[in-house]
C-alpha cells in the first residue's frame, strides 16, 4: 500500500458475537422507530386534515374566519397562523439580546463565586412548568402591561414615526400578542442563555489572551474573537429557542387573549394555533368538520417547525461552509 493510499476498512468478522448483532439490530431499530414515529404523526394529522383541505383548498390559509355554527360552519387559520408567527417572533428579539447579556456577563464579567449561583438560577428557569408561567403571566405581567405600558407610555409610543401605529390601544384588557411575547421570552430565555454561556466558554482561551495582548477590549473580544468563533452554535441555540416558543401552549393560552380576530397592534389580543387547539379540540365531535380543522391547524404547525429547522439547518450548513 503506498503512503498516499487510504486506509481499507477492517472486515466484519464472520464469527459475531450474539450481543454484538443485538446491538447493532438494537440500534438500528432505535433509528427506524423515530422515522416510524415522525411519519405516523404526519400521516394521522395529514389525513385527519385533509376534509377540511378538501372543503376550504388553500383559502383555509389566508381566511380569518372562525364560525362553527352548525350549517354554516366556516374556518380558516389566518388569525392563528399569524399570532403563532408573529408572538414567537417577537419572543426572539425580546429573549436574545438579554440571553447575550447574561451569558457575556457570566464568560467575562461575573466574579468566580458568582458564576455558579448565577448559571443554576437560569437552568433553573427552564425545569419551571409552562402553566406556571401562564398563572404568573396572567396575575403579574398582564396588570403590570395594561398599567405600565398600554396606559402610562401608550401615546408616547404612538408617536414614534413609521411604527407608531404597531402600538395603538384598542383593548385594555392587558392579554394581548405584546403581553404573550414577553411571557414567551421570559421561558426561551434559560435555553438561548444556557446555550451562549456553554459555547463561548468552548472558545480557547489562547485566542483570547492574543487579542487581549494586542490591546483589545473585552467588546472587542466578543465581536472579533467569541461570536465570529461560536456563530453556529449561536444561531442553533436561537433556532431552539424560536421552535421552543412556536409550539408554546399553556403560557400562552392564559395571556394572550384568546380572540380569534386579526390584531391591528401589539395590544390588541389574539390566539395561536397551539392555544385554539388546546381550549377547542375537547369540544369539537368526532369527525365534523370543527375537528378536521383543528386536525389541519396541527398539521400547519407542524409544516412551520420543519420550516423553522429547515431554514436553521440552511443557515448553519452555510456558515460552516464560509
Amino acid at each position: 500500500m503506498g503512503a498516499g493510499a487510504a486506509p481499507r476498512p477492517v472486515a466484519r468478522r464472520r464469527g459475531m458475537d450474539v450481543g454484538d448483532l443485538v446491538f447493532e439490530w438494537l440500534c438500528r431499530g432505535a433509528g427506524v422507530i423515530v422515522l416510524l414515529l415522525l411519519g405516523g404523526i404526519i400521516v394521522t394529522l395529514f389525513i385527519g386534515a385533509l376534509p377540511a383541505f378538501r372543503e376550504f383548498g388553500l383559502g383555509f390559509l389566508t381566511s380569518t374566519q372562525w364560525n362553527p355554527v352548525e350549517g354554516r360552519e366556516n374556518y380558516g387559520g389566518a388569525v392563528a397562523i399569524f399570532g403563532t408567527v408573529m408572538s414567537a417572533v417577537l419572543a426572539i428579539c425580546f429573549a436574545v439580546p438579554v440571553a447575550f447579556g447574561i451569558a457575556f456577563f457570566l464568560t467575562e464579567l461575573a466574579p468566580d463565586w458568582l458564576r455558579r449561583p448565577v448559571g443554576t438560577a437560569i437552568e433553573l428557569l427552564a425545569a419551571v412548568p409552562s402553566i406556571i408561567y401562564g398563572m404568573w403571566g396572567l396575575f403579574v405581567v398582564v396588570p403590570f402591561v395594561q398599567m405600565h405600558i398600554q396606559l402610562a407610555l401608550g401615546d408616547y409610543l404612538v408617536a414614534i414615526p413609521l411604527v407608531g401605529f404597531l402600538f395603538e390601544s384598542r383593548f385594555f384588557a392587558g392579554t394581548s400578542l405584546f403581553t404573550a411575547a414577553i411571557v414567551l421570552a421570559i421561558m426561551i430565555l434559560p435555553f438561548i442563555a444556557a446555550t451562549m454561556r456553554d459555547v463561548f466558554l468552548q472558545v480557547p482561551p489562547v485566542f483570547k489572551e492574543s487579542a487581549y495582548g494586542l490591546g483589545a477590549t473585552r467588546w472587542e473580544v466578543m465581536k472579533g474573537v467569541v461570536l465570529p468563533y461560536t456563530r453556529i452554535s449561536v444561531v442553533g441555540g436561537i433556532m431552539l429557542g424560536l421552535g421552543r416558543a412556536l409550539g408554546e401552549t399553556m403560557a400562552v393560552t392564559f395571556v394572550i387573549g384568546n380572540a380569534n380576530r386579526m390584531p391591528q397592534s401589539l395590544f390588541d389580543p389574539s390566539t395561536t394555533i397551539a392555544s385554539i387547539v388546546a381550549m377547542e379540540f375537547p369540544e369539537s365531535l368526532m369527525g365534523s368538520m370543527k375537528q378536521s380543522a383543528l386536525f389541519a391547524l396541527g398539521f400547519l404547525l407542524f409544516v412551520i417547525s420543519f420550516l423553522v429547522l429547515a431554514a436553521s439547518r440552511y443557515l448553519l450548513r452555510s456558515r460552516l461552509k464560509a
